[in-house]
């Protein structure tokens, strides 16, 4: 069972969502959540399960996925601290659609779906922000569709390196340091693939010099020559890699890999 632990209202100011709320509206927030400690492993929501509180991850990386009947593992992704957990449930009362469990130890600030709705109606602001990320969550899975419909898989495992890559600098940035480096087998359940199919294409990456291993971090050393190479790559793709640029040409600025399909 998770643990709990005493509210704090500084957790919730580094959320993007809660960005600029004033003091006295974080401090009610964070007396209306059930503050809450994740071990890793531990699970934070089922598939398929009813329940609507929405899990403000305060601190922590938090595994977002699904397992098919044969046991294959679905990852869509893991997020870390300032991401939501559980929202979709909450909104539309339907039932949770992934699971979400632990990585690192986690700890929650968890709202019920009625409390996180009112929060929506009352401040504008945060309304705006959960709007424009349900956009770019829209837009991130419109690329993963193409992506898997287009792209033979050396070409989704590179774009998914790239789109770790991107999440993790700067927009002007032409170099991406991920720490910690992508798991092969978190890759391969993110591309639908073999982890030793995910690493032999990293090795190819890392033989022209675009990755490079230092530590617990990946290097990515040349972000504009993997882009062209995720462009290029699918023999007469002209018309899917178009889309694809296209679409991530104009993903919304405040999508920034936090969020996921839950």
């Amino acid at each position: 069972m998770p643990s709990m632990i005493p509210m704090s209202s500084l957790g919730l100011a580094r959320l993007p969502l809660l960005a600029d709320l004033p003091q006295q509206r974080l401090d009610a927030l964070a007396a209306q959540c059930t503050w809450r400690r994740f071990e890793p492993g531990q699970p934070i929501v089922s598939r398929d399960t009813t329940g609507g509180d929405v899990h403000l991850i305060v601190d922590g990386r938090v595994r977002i996925h699904v397992y098919a009947a044969d046991g294959r593992e679905v990852l869509f992704t893991q997020v870390q601290e300032g991401s939501i957990v559980g929202d979709f449930a909450a909104v539309d009362g339907g039932l949770r659609t992934t699971d979400a469990h632990a990585s690192t130890r986690v700890l929650s600030a968890s709202l019920s779906g009625a409390d996180f709705k009112q929060l929506l109606r009352e401040e504008p602001r945060v309304e705006e922000r959960y709007v424009r990320y349900l956009v770019g969550l829209v837009r991130m899975l419109t690329d993963r569709v193409i992506e898997l419909s287009t792209l033979a898989v050396q070409n989704r495992i590179r774009a998914e390196v790239l789109r770790q890559a991107q999440a993790a600098t700067e927009p002007d940035s032409d170099f991406a340091r991920l720490e910690p480096a992508p798991r092969h087998a978190d890759l391969a359940a993110q591309v639908g693939t073999t982890r030793e199919q995910v690493t032999r294409e990293l090795s190819a990456l890392a033989r022209q010099g675009l990755l490079q291993k230092t530590g617990r971090a990946l290097l990515v050393t040349d972000l504009h020559r993997l882009q062209q190479l995720v462009r290029g790559a699918s023999e007469g793709g002209d018309k899917a890699d178009a889309a694809l640029t296209a679409s991530r040409a104009g993903r919304t600025p405040s999508h920034d890999g936090r969020y996921s399909p839950r």
